[in-house]
């Protein structure tokens, strides 16, 4: 599970970059009831990015979920950005490097809210960190309409296991799928399996239409009704890729793409 302690390698943020702020804005309040707060409107930690970027904060019962940045790289496709916590940005760095990995986004800081930088991993599936200040990161998670999730959709789940063992200490352990495969569970050094908070996903780069055979992560937002949420993806001109459909043990999930085609999963866990 995903906590708010923030212990290395676990996940502590994420934001969205959109091609229209107004428009994400919009379809994720009414999806998952958050309050959209724009930039300027509280303490930010992405404001010294860039004063001149369109952006802000999401927020559900007040408490601090997720970021809202207008996309501005060339030729990025719309999508979430997850950041895990470190404690030491420059010396993350230097180990994405040894283990062939690329530095999208070298590191800087924030104001004294902490230091950031984003990376993708040798196979192009991209990720970043937060060495926190005084901010630690997303102040609910866990809870629903929050992250409660984080997955990779690899082509090589032994190579991604050793690079992000390697930069994020990383333990995995392996579950068989009822339908066949393998799933692996991400948990964090040192804690025990109850903390896992992720997973690796192995699928043929035909599979990856999203980003043209890529890797890429994405965020699994916890749903009170899986249906219902779904219903409000698709009635606000999101679509669903996959579901909503029943996995034995996990709960009742869908995987979805928001208007601009970033994609996440919502999630009704068993017993909920």
């Amino acid at each position: 599970m995903i906590t708010t302690d923030f212990v290395a390698g676990s996940p502590c943020w994420l934001d969205l970059g959109a091609p229209d702020v107004p428009a994400a804005a919009a379809f994720y309040s009414r999806v998952l009831g958050w309050e959209y707060e724009p930039m300027g409107g509280g303490e930010d930690m992405d404001q010294e990015m860039d004063e001149d970027m369109e952006g802000g904060m999401f927020r559900k019962d007040g408490k601090v979920v997720a970021g809202l940045g207008r996309l501005t790289e060339e030729g990025a496709r719309p999508a979430w950005m997850i950041y895990y916590s470190v404690t030491d940005a420059d010396a993350t760095t230097r180990a994405v490097e040894r283990a062939g990995g690329t530095v999208r986004v070298a590191p800087r800081d924030l104001g004294e809210w902490g230091r950031m930088a984003q990376y993708s991993d040798p196979l192009g599936g991209q990720f970043a960190v937060w060495q926190p200040g005084t901010t630690k990161g997303a102040e609910l998670v866990d809870e629903t309409g929050s992250l409660s999730w984080t997955e990779l959709y690899t082509t090589d789940v032994a190579a991604a296991k050793r690079f992000y063992g390697d930069v994020l200490g990383w333990w995995f352990s392996d579950m068989e799928l009822p339908g066949g495969g393998t799933y692996s569970l991400v948990t964090p050094a040192g804690l025990p399996e109850k903390r896992m908070h992720g997973g690796l996903m192995e699928l043929p780069a035909e599979h990856l239409s999203l980003t043209g055979g890529r890797p890429y992560w994405h965020p699994v937002f916890h749903a009170d009704d899986c249906d219902a949420a779904v219903a409000r993806v698709t009635g606000n001109g999101g679509s669903v890729q996959m579901g909503p459909e029943d996995a034995e043990g996990v709960g009742r999930l869908a995987v979805c793409l928001d208007p601009s085609n970033a994609d996440f999963v919502l999630l009704t866990p068993s017993g909920d």
